[in-house]
């Protein structure tokens, strides 16, 4: 089926959009020349009762968008395929896809570390240089949470957009226009993704799903709905931000998984499994071990729904690295 037929005018939209932050952040770190005001080595992380926790294991699955991701593989065997003419463009929209993703990474990265340097204002006070790196992220416990977070990137993208005559207020609002038309695309995949895997779980033998959620609209609601309940569980519709902690190790999990199947597919081909098996085995290692380590701090914290959810992933997962070695297996007698 043509792109044009599956492709949503927002689509195209939020690819512009992307495509205009990118050129913009370019632009700002060419004409503002910004110094990296980050320091190469956080002091504070080593200092005796720091609550930052060690690099490994959440270096891995705190960078995963553009390096190796699980939602993209969810996306791109969900949605993606069904949006090519031919089998040979996947590699260049997927390959092409994470190395466009990758390079908006390091421009967030200098936004962050460098263009946050050139002024952040807090009650009333400017900071700037390595100042204003340090007053931002003080502590991980002042770093918590999606808002802090959004502010160091809209703050430092903003002062690159000022470096070339974009006043610092419009230069806010245009970098809130593109962090929400993403979250707007991502929140469409999702509930697209979900809508398919429901269906996935009432298949029957036949591969026919049963009624009613055979129905898309009737699937869709039960997905949108269950996600309006979580949102609206705590005041301010921040329900849905409940399941935030888990999103990093849940993402890289997919990643895992999903390098598991292709090294299973490799296998049936008679292919060299190499390829994907070792980083399939790293990334599922590191992602464990930091599900574990979850599973501990949702537990001495007392947050019992974190940890029940975290328990049952590690669990299913099992379960699925299990059956793949059962298939293998299989397939090994029959060869």
């Amino acid at each position: 089926m043509p792109v044009q037929k599956l492709l949503q005018p927002r689509d195209y939209i939020n690819s512009h959009q992307l495509l205009v932050a990118i050129i913009l952040l370019i632009i700002g770190l060419v004409v503002a020349h910004p110094v990296i005001s980050a320091p190469a080595v956080n002091a504070a992380a080593f200092r005796e009762g720091t609550d930052i926790p060690g690099m490994m294991p959440i270096l891995f699955i705190t960078i995963a968008c553009g390096a190796i991701s699980g939602f993209h593989a969810l996306a791109s065997s969900g949605t993606t395929v069904k949006q090519v003419d031919r089998e040979k463009d996947t590699l260049f929209i997927g390959y092409g896809g994470m190395l466009l993703e990758s390079f908006l990474a390091v421009l967030v990265i200098m936004a962050v570390s460098a263009g946050l340097g050139m002024g952040i204002e807090k009650e009333g006070v400017l900071y700037t240089g390595a100042e204003a790196f340090r007053h931002h992220y003080s502590s991980w416990a002042a770093f918590a949470g999606i808002d802090a977070k959004l502010e160091a990137f809209v703050t430092g993208a903003s002062n690159l957009f000022s470096s070339f005559g974009i006043p610092e207020v419009i230069g806010k609002s245009m970098i809130a226009v593109f962090i929400v038309s993403f979250a707007n695309t991502t929140l469409d995949s999702a509930a697209r993704i979900q809508r398919l895997s429901l269906q996935e779980i009432f298949r029957d033998k036949e591969g026919k799903v049963r009624k009613p959620v055979n129905n898309r609209y009737v699937a869709t609601l039960v997905v949108v709905g269950a996600a309006m309940i979580m949102t609206f569980l705590k005041p301010g519709a921040t329900g849905a931000l409940v399941l935030w902690p888990l999103f990093g190790s849940l993402n890289q999990l997919l990643a895992a998984l999903a390098l598991g199947i292709v090294t299973i597919y490799l296998f049936i081909k008679k292919k060299n499994i190499l390829y994907s098996l070792i980083p399939m085995l790293f990334v599922l290692v590191v992602t464990l071990w930091a599900m574990v380590t979850n599973l501990v701090t949702f537990f001495t914290g007392q947050e019992y729904l974190l940890f029940a959810i975290s328990a049952i992933i590690l669990v299913l997962t099992g379960w699925l690295l299990v059956s793949g070695l059962f298939a293998l297996v299989r397939k090994s007698e029959k060869a």
